[in-house]
């Protein structure tokens, strides 16, 4: 059974390993899990020689050491992606739209009771040309259902290629390829080391 002082360790460990996470979001997904892994792995071995604590120390800086991984993931830091502006470009475009969905709808539902307090029938509103389609609203004394007014497919691509084009998404292709032409190289150094180093 595990002690207090053994389970705080651990969480400690975890917490050190997922700090760490958050800032190699700009990583695809296999390479961070295997950052992941290899850092748990290290800080546990290390914590059995020092202890977690002088374990947790040695790692230094985690802002360091996560632009390290950075480095070696894209090269220059400048040229890698960023997953944190591709999803608050979706957000911003997505946070627009539901704006100008309720202001639109909000100022056609006013025009009608503006003018006819107690409407009833049905009204045909024309959205927004482009980026909301066509709704019709049914009042009954004044209070309205509304039907359609969905966003069309436009806003969908420009939220997409907004984010693609935000987030410099093409330099994972990149990334890919050099990760494909590096297993290859790994795989053929374990084992020339397995085999104590013979060509």
């Amino acid at each position: 059974m595990a002690t207090p002082h053994a389970t705080l360790d651990r969480l400690r460990i975890e917490r050190v390993v997922w700090t760490m996470d958050t800032r190699l979001q700009d990583l695809p997904r296999r390479s961070r899990i295997a950052r992941r892994r290899e850092l748990r792995d290290n800080l546990r071995a290390a914590a059995e020689d020092v202890g977690v604590g002088r374990a947790v120390d040695q790692l230094g800086d985690l802002r360091i050491l996560a632009a390290g991984y950075l480095a070696a993931e894209y090269g220059e830091l400048s040229r890698r992606p960023s997953w944190t502006a591709a999803a608050v470009t979706i957000f911003l475009v997505e946070a627009v739209m539901t704006l100008l969905d309720y202001a639109t709808r909000a100022a056609f539902d006013a025009g009608i009771t503006t003018t006819t307090p107690h409407a009833t029938g049905t009204f045909h509103w024309t959205g927004v040309p482009y980026l909301i389609s066509d709704g019709t609203f049914t009042y009954l004394d004044g209070t309205h259902t509304s039907d359609g007014g969905a966003w069309t497919p436009l806003v969908y691509v420009l939220m997409f290629a907004g984010a693609f084009t935000a987030g410099r998404m093409w330099r994972l292709i990149s990334a890919w390829r050099r990760q494909r032409h590096q297993t290859p190289l790994a795989v053929a150094e374990a084992e020339k080391e397995k085999s104590g180093g013979r060509a």
